[in-house]
This record gives structure tokens, sequence and C-alpha cells, in this order.
């Protein structure tokens, strides 16, 4: 199939569109956009709604840049020009923007995003409440809030009172300090990172943050370490994240999580698909794509410093 960008008319109806990790249900559109993609196999469809101009302004699909969790290079950066950006300007008010489109489902997840403030994890002087990735430094990013959502809600039974949980790539801290939440005091939250700076960085972070209390009592703790390796010591894990995309799914992670847990990973290269990996009671592994995204790779220390 010919590569290249392509428009095509569909009849105007409400619909909910999967763009690069965004579950936002659309607006009533009259066009999509489409484009196809191709990889050494096969060509790869994707299709887009397209909001009316004047919808754009309000549109989460289009603020981000990067379409949506994107960290580099999507093909749509240029459209970020149509869109005014976000004037969300509360922590609150970011949390009922996701979930008035619906990425946000449950009470609990809505609470713990409410509860710890992403103004704490994101670097000074970007908008801390815009639904887009922001660079951390390290050639690393914090995820949109849509994402962290979303990895939330598919962990969430998996992320109960004295469960315990494993953030691979944890970066400022912010999803580390969530899942220290909904575990609590009795269970355990463990970030691994490999960036010396982003692990003393996000200490403070963490501590100025509703689960400062953890942190200072030792359920929650972050870690400088190869996150695919996992973090042997306080394995196995009920619920594993991993922030960035491998190429394939790390055997010491599978080995980590614990029989009936569950781990949320983005796979791919080029292209990647989020990933959840279920571990049965018996020990065996199911696993299935729950939609396509865009994230850093997860690679070495040296090659992420130099953007390979």
């Amino acid at each position: 199939m010919k590569r290249g960008l392509f428009l095509s008319t569909a009849a105007a109806r409400a619909t909910r569109s999967i763009a690069y990790g965004s579950l936002y249900p659309a607006h009533t559109v009259p066009h999509r956009l489409t484009f196809t993609t191709p990889s050494h196999r096969h060509s790869r469809r994707h299709t887009f709604a397209l909001l009316p101009t004047t919808a754009l302004s309000s549109c989460p699909l289009l603020q981000n840049p990067n379409f949506l969790t994107g960290n580099r290079n999507s093909p749509f950066r240029g459209m970020e020009r149509y869109c005014s950006g976000s004037s969300i300007n509360r922590n609150k008010g970011m949390v009922d923007h996701l979930k008035s489109y619906g990425v946000i489902k449950s009470k609990r997840v809505a609470e713990v995003m409410e509860t710890i403030d992403r103004a704490l994890f994101v670097p000074s002087g970007n908008p801390p409440y815009v639904d887009s990735p922001l660079s951390i430094g390290y050639n690393a990013t914090i995820s949109a809030p849509h994402m962290h959502a979303m990895c939330l809600q598919l962990l969430q039974e998996n992320l109960q009172a004295g469960m315990r949980a494993l953030d691979v790539g944890s970066g400022t801290g912010y999803l580390t300090a969530c899942f220290a939440l909904m575990v609590g005091p009795q269970g355990r939250a463990v970030g691994v990172e490999h960036i010396p700076e982003l692990v003393s960085s996000s200490i403070p972070n963490i501590e100025k943050s509703a689960a400062g209390t953890l942190l200072r009592e030792g359920s929650l703790s972050v870690h400088i370490g190869d996150g695919r390796l996992g973090w042997p010591e306080f394995a196995p894990y009920d619920a594993i994240h991993v922030g960035a995309a491998a190429p394939e799914i790390p055997q010491p992670l599978i080995d980590q999580l614990k029989p009936g847990g569950r781990m949320v990973i983005p796979v791919g290269n080029i292209f990647q698909d989020l990933k959840v990996v279920d571990k049965d009671l018996d020990g065996s592994i199911s696993v299935r794509d729950e939609t396509s995204v865009r994230y850093v790779p997860l690679t070495n220390r040296d090659d992420q410093l130099r953007g390979s």
C-alpha cells in the first residue's frame, strides 16, 4: 500500500478515537484523517477523527502535539498550531477534564490523581495540567496525564491496600507516588530509575506530595537501577508499570510478577502497543494489546543520554 496521508469523508456521528494512547470519545465529526504507514511485513492503517475548527481549542486529542503520549517525532506534530492549549490551571480541573472524556472511569483513580498534585512533579516553567508529555531532562519525559490515568485504571485491581507495586522508569516520581497512596502503608511501592539525577530530584517531589509520609516511613522507595531487571528485593509484585517502550517484554519483569498480578508495558520500536500482561494463579502468562502508543525507548543509561 502506498505510503502517505490522505483525507476521507465519513458520516458525521459521535465516535471514539484511538490515537497513540488516546482514548477520548470524539465530538460529532464530519471527517476523518486516515494515514497508512509501512512495516517490514505489512502496512498499517490509522484513522483519527477530525474536529471542526471551532472545537479544536477544547480538543484534548490535539492539545498534545505528539498525539498524545508521544515523546518523539509524531507525524502530526504540526497540527499543534490549530490548538489554543488548555485553560486548566488546577489539578482537580485536570482530573475533571479526564473524567469528562471517559479516560478516568473510577472514583478511586480520580481520588488518587486529585490527591497527588501533578504540579509538584513537573519541571518549573511548564504547564503542569495540560494533557501532554513534558521533558524532564536526560532525554526522558513525564507522560501525559491521560496515560497515567489509563495505566492506573488498568492496574487498579492490583493496587489494593497491602499490595506491592513496581514503577519502572520512575522519572519524577509521580506515578510511584500514586501507587504508594493506593497500596497504603501496609503495601509497598517501588520506583526504579537508571538516571541518578532523576532519582535525586524525585525524592523532594514525593516528599512535598501527599505520599511524603509513606516515603519517610519506608513503604515507598525509589532506587537507582536498570529497570529492565526489575527490583528483586521486594518481589513479587501485584502490579508492574513500565514507563518506556521495550522491544520485547523483559523476562525479569515477568519473573517478578506475582501470580494473579498484572503488568502494563509499551512494547515495540517504531510501532508500539501498550500491552497488558496478566499472570494467572498457575503461573501462566496472557498478553493483550490495549492501544497504540508512543514512548521513549526502554534502554540503558548511556544510550538514553545519547538519545539513541
